[in-house]
């Protein structure tokens, strides 16, 4: 069926679908109208869903969360593994923003491409840097930070625990989470890892 004959039998006159389909669907020819109906059903159809602003549904804001959750996997999966895996100083900036940001996509208190955005922005930069980190030991030192050795052969490093405010007793706990004992005649040295934990390296066999 024609558009004349549609708009006959609607009742619209000719010449008001004529100026509705080329002022509001922008074409002139026939398929004007059904163009732009089509894109309104699919934008209808995507606020149903997702709903708008900040006013949503149980139901809406669980189809945000379940999309956000696809899409930062994505990104987690760009950034790499070191992003969750070493924990630097460095990888926990990351995983703080990313979640900080992606989690307004799923409330609604920004746009989600905006949102979703921003996070893959944070995401290449955290790539990058990781890459110049590999390609230069300065960088990495000054980026992921440095160990520092606390302990070393019955003698505490004042100055480096000071520096980490690390304290005795936070050594003593780590000797007994990992030997059983709070006696450091088993103890080589205790050194303060990039990512804060305390690594305990026992004395060779023959010298305990």
């Amino acid at each position: 069926m024609s558009r004349r004959r549609t708009a006959a039998a609607s009742g619209i006159g000719i010449a008001e679908s004529d100026v509705y389909c080329r002022v509001h669907a922008g074409r002139p020819d026939g398929d004007g109208c059904t163009h732009k109906n089509g894109k309104e059903t699919n934008v209808n159809a995507l606020i149903a869903l997702f709903g708008e602003g900040k006013d949503l549904s149980a139901i809406q804001m669980g189809a945000r969360a379940a999309a956000t959750f696809l899409i930062a996997l994505i990104f987690i999966r760009i950034s790499g593994r070191r992003s969750f895996g070493q924990r630097s100083p460095f990888d926990y900036v990351v995983a703080i923003l990313l979640g900080a940001t992606m989690s307004r996509a799923i409330v609604g208190a920004s746009p989600a491409l905006p949102t979703f955005a921003a996070s893959l922005v944070i995401v290449f930069m955290h790539r990058t840097l990781a890459w110049a980190c590999v390609r230069s030991h300065a960088l990495e030192r000054l980026v992921g930070g440095v160990e520092r050795q606390l302990y070393r052969d019955g003698s505490f490093d004042r100055q480096q625990m000071l520096a980490a405010l690390v304290s005795r007793t936070d050594i003593l706990e780590t000797v007994r989470k990992e030997l059983g004992t709070e006696a450091l005649d088993k103890v080589h040295s205790a050194i303060l890892e990039r990512d804060g934990e305390i690594s305990i390296i026992r004395k060779p066999v023959a010298d305990v």
